[in-house]
């Protein structure tokens, strides 16, 4: 499991939302409040948001770049690749980061074990407050009428409420 974070990617009503909370901790002090670990990619079409090590997460975000420029903004073949390489890459394995990506259509989780997981329903996160987060926004989109956007500021609110590596300072992107 991943400390020190909370990244939660919501698919719903047509909508695609990343959040990231902003604390980076080093052990047990916060360093920073307002980091932002989402970013948008090729052109803007994709989100990618990480949990981790920052520097390792860093070179993921670069080999990943790389992938996507490749298959021409494919995600679900860049997703693939990256995976297989961080699989079998020796130097890509000591990587300690999880990736969220998502475009309109696909969302995957990517893990340093070479893991590439699609949710059933659009919805995963990532990191110490991850579970928390997912939890959260499973039930606001089955039982509410709220947006995706509104469904993640809901769900991270709550995560950040319970998990002390997860703060209320949020970076939002939305396709």
């Amino acid at each position: 499991m991943i400390h020190a974070t909370t990244i939660l990617a919501v698919r719903h009503q047509e909508r695609t939302v990343l959040a990231g909370d902003g604390q980076v901790t080093f052990g047990s002090t916060v360093l920073k409040q307002s980091a932002k670990k989402i970013r948008r990619l090729y052109n803007e079409s994709i989100l990618a948001g990480f949990a981790g090590s920052a520097a390792d997460s860093f070179a993921l975000f670069s080999r990943f770049e790389s992938k996507l420029e490749q298959y021409r903004g494919n995600l679900e073949r860049a997703a693939v690749e990256l995976a297989r390489d961080w699989r079998t890459d020796r130097l890509l394995r000591r990587l300690e980061a999880m990736l969220i990506v998502a475009d309109k259509k696909s969302t995957f989780l990517l893990s340093g074990t070479g893991d590439l997981i699609e949710p059933d329903d659009g919805i995963v996160a990532v990191g110490s407050g991850g579970p928390y987060a997912m939890a959260a926004a499973r039930a606001l989109a089955r039982h509410s009428q709220l947006d995706a956007r509104h469904i993640a500021v809901e769900a991270m609110a709550i995560a950040a409420d319970i998990c002390i590596y997860t703060n209320q300072s949020l970076t939002i992107e939305e396709l």
